[in-house]
């Protein structure tokens, strides 16, 4: 794929941030519980290989995380976190990967950048959050730290959102709603935790993951 492609790739990601934006909040959630089948969506692995999602927990218990849209802040704090908790998710016997809502080599890119230390899955159209019964954030859960006028959700400060974060280098693409969520999923597929977001930076404490980790081992 050329850069051109890739960036037809980001253009047409930044208008669906945009639609989204202006058609506000619409999906309401059923988030999966303890206990609940984690679901076998199918993903795509970083080869570009249709995989189940299943496999991440066929040998060992994983830790799945359903990432934000790959412009979102919140998304490279968490990133940081991760590198700083990883080994520590691996000592007590998880399986970490991500899936990230966008194509293919939109997520190659954020995960060399970014320097992921984990498998990172493509998922564009957000069918492993809405397996997971993620849905959308209310206003107030996203914008909680924006000013007034951005809860307007006009067309002109939306605008003025995306330039900005086009200038430092991540632009708004893709579902500007979406919960995140992470989820520790058993061998038999069981999930043991699931951790949903109730705001963008809701950042959970490793060692909720860790314990249930040794737990299952």
């Amino acid at each position: 794929m050329t850069e051109q492609d890739i960036q037809a790739l980001y253009l047409s990601a930044e208008q669906r941030w945009m639609q989204g934006w202006l058609a506000g909040p619409t999906i309401e959630g059923n988030p999966l519980h303890r206990g609940d089948l984690a679901p076998a969506v199918d993903v795509v692995d970083e080869r570009g290989v249709s995989a189940s999602l299943a496999s991440v927990w066929e040998s060992q218990p994983a830790l799945v995380l359903l990432w934000r849209h790959l412009g979102c802040g919140c998304g490279l704090e968490r990133g940081e976190r991760l590198k700083e908790e990883h080994q520590a998710y691996v000592d007590s016997g998880l399986n970490v990967v991500i899936v990230a809502p966008a194509d293919l080599e939109r997520v190659a890119r954020y995960k060399e950048r970014y320097e992921i230390p984990v498998t990172m899955y493509s998922d564009p159209g957000y069918s492993a959050h809405k397996a997971f019964g993620l849905g959308h954030w209310a206003l107030e859960q996203a914008l909680y730290d924006a000013p007034d006028e951005y809860c307007e959700l006009g067309e002109e400060t939306g605008r003025r959102f995306q330039e900005d974060r086009r200038s430092q280098g991540r632009p708004l693409v893709d579902d500007p709603w979406m919960q995140s969520g992470e989820f520790v999923v058993a061998l038999d597929g069981r999930i043991r935790v699931a951790y949903l977001y109730n705001y963008c930076a809701d950042y959970p404490d490793s060692r909720v993951f860790t314990t249930a980790g040794r737990l299952l081992g």
